[in-house]
């Protein structure tokens, strides 16, 4: 059996259940190369899917109805991505149902985990609720739009195959989410997409190096509620912007008043339901919920066994939410169980054909390798590219659409943050380790297979990895597995025998834009930065550039400052490669 869940608006997705599992989950984002795009899940999924799949459909899902409105009903921007689902429908009987916002996060976080009881928590800027479920075949009926209401703060339980709400907070009384984009926005001048987004990562990253100076004029705007953004928070807008603006550090003091500030309000709106439930295990999801450094701060605060988020936390991971809700709430289906957790390596695979028709375009230097000549390469701190398998879903690459190099080096976090993704100095970078080795490294013992916490390393173990150990001591770790990523966990582990370091740093393929997809996207990023090599893993091709390319990038000329460059790796490189006439050759060296 195959459900069909989708999202519109902003983090535009869709998902594909068979039989419960996911097995297809892409953003649009990815394929237009634009973060944060407005658009139509349910048009992205007709385009993506082949029709035979679609045919075996036979239950579809929508997981972001909007408040008071009945613009949530089955209909697309494109005509014929109408006519078509409409043809689905009358082919397959297919039920269509439509699944409140943190209803479908609910269901991310605890039918993802493999916890048989949990406390489920999601934190958001604001998503609308119903009471229940319905299912509409065809229609929504716009006479009855008030059951909608929307908040910030949910909390339910999980148990088996069922989630139940405990409590909601409306938003006009308490949000985090909104007014950060308002902050980012005004304040820092940071952007990440649409109105919607944010530069949450920069944000933190600031605020490792800062004080919380301000904090209580952020937590108190917070607490003032207002529906989001409101008076109060634009008057705190009118107050720090000024200060953020006078020297880096206020900048810095600024945003880690910020980070304070949210966290003190999770703190205390959580708390008394930890006290009231005393659960073992908690399940989050929601936009807020990707403040890794929060998160990691959790255990301490809760004294909780286990932690749990899943791999697409925001908005895009309603499209799995609302499928798995209709799976295991609506047909009750027993629960799925992972092992050790849900694969986040949920794109498609591309062939070698592919690989190879996007070469074709420039003239480069390709060879067939193994892993072992990249590792080499890694020891002579060369920085490589990762093309392996199907990409992950969320925003942070997991080894299969990643750059990575040694974290040995004291230079490479100024090197990646300047030559290759343009960003400020202070951004860290992540280490990707070795599950079994996470206690010898870090002052926690978890599992974090989606970089979802950020943990202080031991200090014994700090001067051996420089490069992704932050400013104050931390990192945002991501632990591999040979049941999660088998590729990755082998090189890390043959990195380990060569060096006596499990890690690697890890960080997204990509310059200022959504992580690569295709093997396209990943030759063109290649192209316009100072990354050395790229590797299709898959394939064993390894890339790199000739000399002519090189010269280009390392020419002063033609490397603006960070924050200044406005163009796109794509902007980057036209015309300044010639494409080849005939096939690349694979050379074996």
């Amino acid at each position: 059996m195959k459900i069909l869940g989708f999202n519109s608006g902003h983090d535009v997705a869709y998902c594909l259940l068979d039989n419960g599992i996911p097995v297809i989950h892409e953003e649009l984002e990815r394929f237009i190369r634009e973060k944060e795009p407005l658009g139509d899940g349910l048009e992205m999924a007709l385009e993506r899917l082949p029709k035979e799949t679609l045919d075996d459909v036979t239950h579809f899902a929508f997981g972001n109805p909007r408040k008071r409105t009945g613009d949530h009903k089955l209909t697309c921007a494109k005509q014929h991505a109408e006519d078509s689902m409409n043809v689905l429908l009358d082919k397959s009987n297919g039920e269509y149902y439509v699944i409140s916002h943190h209803q479908s996060h609910a269901a991310n976080a605890f039918f993802s985990s493999n916890y048989d009881e949990a406390l489920i928590i999601t934190i958001d800027g604001s998503g609308t609720e119903k009471t229940d479920h319905h299912d509409y075949h065809r229609e929504y009926d716009p006479a009855t739009p008030n059951d909608f209401f929307s908040s910030a703060f949910t909390f339910w339980s999980g148990k088996g195959n069922k989630i139940e709400p405990i409590a909601r907070i409306p938003m006009e009384k308490l949000t985090i989410g909104s007014p950060w984009r308002i902050y980012t926005r005004d304040i820092f001048g940071l952007s990440a997409g649409h109105p919607h987004g944010f530069a949450g990562g920069t944000i933190m990253a600031m605020a490792s190096v800062g004080e919380p100076k301000y904090w209580l004029d952020f937590y108190n705007a917070f607490l003032a509620g207002g529906g989001g953004p409101s008076t109060h928070t634009y008057a705190v807008v009118d107050k720090l912007k000024p200060i953020a603006e006078r020297s880096e550090q206020d900048r810095f003091d600024v945003a880690a008043s910020l980070q304070r500030a949210t966290e003190e309000v999770a703190y205390n709106i959580i708390k008394p339901y930890i006290e009231k439930y005393t659960p073992t295990n908690i399940c989050f999801s929601g936009g807020v919920i990707l403040n890794s450094v929060m998160m990691g701060k959790m255990y301490d605060w809760f004294g909780v066994e286990n932690m749990y988020v899943c791999p697409v936390p925001y908005d895009g991971g309603l499209a799995i939410g609302c499928a798995q809700y209709v799976w295991h709430q609506i047909l009750d289906n027993p629960r799925i169980k992972w092992n050790p957790n849900p694969t986040p390596y949920l794109g498609v695979t591309y062939s070698k054909d592919d690989v190879m028709s996007a070469l074709d375009r420039f003239d480069i230097n390709v060879q067939e390798a193994d892993d072992n000549k990249v590792l080499d390469l890694l020891d002579k701190q060369n920085i490589i590219s990762i093309f392996n398998g199907g990409a992950e879903s969320g925003r942070r690459a997991l080894g299969n659409r990643s750059i990575i190099a040694d974290p040995r080096s004291p230079k490479m976090k100024d090197l990646i943050n300047d030559k290759v993704k343009h960003r400020q100095w202070y951004r860290p970078f992540a280490p990707s380790i070795l599950r079994e080795d996470v206690s010898d490294w870090f002052i926690r013992d978890i599992s974090s297979p989606y970089m979802s916490f950020v943990l202080k390393f031991k200090d014994e173990v700090k001067d051996k990895v420089p490069a992704v150990v932050h400013l104050d001591g931390t990192g945002r770790l991501q632990t591999v597995t040979e049941e999660t990523n088998k590729w990755y966990y082998n090189f890390i582990k043959k990195w380990k025998e060569r060096t006596g370091v499990p890690i690697v740093l890890n960080t997204s393929f990509n310059d200022r834009e959504p992580i690569v997809e295709t093997p396209e996207h990943a030759v063109n990023c290649f192209m316009g930065t100072n990354i050395d090599y790229l590797y299709f893993s898959d394939y064993n091709i390894l890339v790199n550039k000739d000399k002519d390319m090189l010269d280009f990038l390392n020419d002063p000329a033609n490397n603006k400052e960070p924050h200044e460059m406005g163009d796109t790796h794509e902007n980057l490189i036209g015309g300044l490669t010639m494409p080849k006439e005939s096939n690349n050759k694979l050379n074996k060296k």
